[in-house]
């Protein structure tokens, strides 16, 4: 049976280390700004540079799928994001909770750090892929075979530590012609690249990509969990 055809029965046996479960607004993607719930699921198998979820790279309490999407879909919300952590390294857990939400309803997305194959996502759903900068410290480890796997709807974000970061972006962008296979976000790192920057580079090179800030942070600063 393949990752992508789990059988309803199984659902209730299938775990998960989530970190957290939450409601709050989407800061990030192209659903910016509306309410939404978060699926944190815990692991990760990258460290980056400017990594905000520390926490969940370990640990995570263990529930089985029909139990998360039980929690998620008690805040009566429609939208539901599926991230980390890295979501794909609980595959099997992860493309049954996002078949089991949109079931129920639910519109799902899932953001990946893009270092495992995405085409193991069914093709209802939306993917948020990272591509990742060598101001990450992580730039080897995207599967750049992913670049063929997008769908229509999917996302390419780019998070940018430096002015160094956007040109190598740039050329990613431009070389593979990214626009014409997903919305492409930069997204600048706070405290390391400002958005004016930012703002300037895109439109200096008439780039064909979004500004991307992210929206919980500038909301809620201070808080670094929960949002």
């Amino acid at each position: 049976m393949g990752v992508g055809s789990v059988r309803g029965d199984l659902r209730e046996v299938i775990v998960a280390a989530v970190s957290e479960i939450f409601y709050s607004i989407q800061g990030e993607s192209l659903s910016q700004g509306y309410p939404t719930v978060f699926i944190r699921l815990a692991g990760c198998d990258l460290n980056c540079t400017y990594c905000d979820t520390v926490y969940a790279r370990t640990g995570g309490e263990s529930m089985s799928v029909d139990s998360i999407a039980e929690r998620a879909l008690s805040f009566s919300c429609p939208r539901v994001t599926i991230t980390g952590g890295e979501p794909l390294m609980q595959p099997e857990a992860c493309v049954a909770l996002a078949n089991l939400l949109a079931e129920r309803g639910c519109d799902v997305q899932v953001e990946t750090n893009g270092s495992r194959d995405i085409s193991i996502l069914p093709g209802h759903l939306r993917c948020i892929m990272d591509l990742k900068t060598p101001g990450s410290g992580e730039s080897g480890a995207t599967d750049m075979d992913n670049i063929d796997r997008l769908r229509p709807g999917d996302e390419v974000k780019f998070v940018l530590t430096s002015i160094d970061d956007f040109h190598w972006s740039r050329k990613i962008v431009e070389s593979y012609r990214l626009y014409e296979r997903a919305a492409v976000l930069f997204s600048p790192v706070p405290g390391m690249l400002d958005a004016e920057t930012a703002a300037q580079a895109l439109l200096e090179h008439r780039l064909n990509a979004r500004l991307h800030l992210q929206l919980h942070k500038i909301i809620w600063p201070h808080v670094d969990r929960g949002v």
